[in-house]
């Protein structure tokens, strides 16, 4: 299957050999993308074979109807004209029309399976992560300040640690009693 682009490229090439191009003047020697649509759309050449994404897939049955289409405008033969004459041929007979080189009617690789997008509405909810392990307990001790103020901490101090840490938090105890922060009935 090929790309609009990549198919009128193969037009193109298809077009290069034996062709005189319109007589008139009036129609282009190669059609350009608006005018593939507008065949497809008249039925003068088939809607396209399948889509990737928002791309239109054309094949070689395109290819022949488009290289058909233009040899028969360049013997002066009107759309009308050839709309009625291809109406339903077969691949054969546009095979003969449009004398196609067998080198372009070759896709040269096998057409790629449209990636399947997940339909995330049908499938259940995945479970919640499971909530974080709480961090291991320990046992904590307090170590009075005076005034209400107690220092845990998370080993057992001796009374010798208890002496350094009251002496340590003198300034700050100082500070709370200052600003009133401290149980004045408890302050020793």
């Amino acid at each position: 299957m090929w790309t609009l682009d990549e198919l009128l490229d193969r037009v193109s090439a298809a077009l290069t050999a034996e062709y005189s191009g319109a007589p008139n003047g009036r129609v282009r020697d190669v059609p350009d993308r608006r005018a593939v649509r507008w065949y497809a759309t008249t039925g003068l050449v088939d809607r396209p074979s399948a889509m990737r994404g928002r791309t239109a897939l054309y094949e070689k049955r395109h290819l022949l109807q488009l290289v058909a289409v233009k040899r028969l405008q360049s013997q002066g033969r009107t759309l009308a004209d050839i709309q009625a004459e291809l109406a339903g041929a077969t691949d054969t007979t546009l095979a003969a029309v449009a004398r196609v080189p067998d080198h372009l009617l070759d896709s040269g690789e096998a057409p790629q399976p449209e990636a399947v997008r997940p339909r995330f509405w049908a499938e259940p909810a995945a479970a919640p992560p499971a909530p974080p392990a709480p961090p291991e307990a320990f046992a904590l001790n307090g170590v009075a300040l005076g005034g209400g103020a107690v220092v845990l901490v998370p080993g057992t101090p001796t009374a010798a640690d208890r002496a350094d840490i009251a002496a340590a938090a003198r300034p700050l105890l100082d500070l709370l009693a200052a600003r009133g922060l401290l149980n004045e009935r408890d302050s020793s």
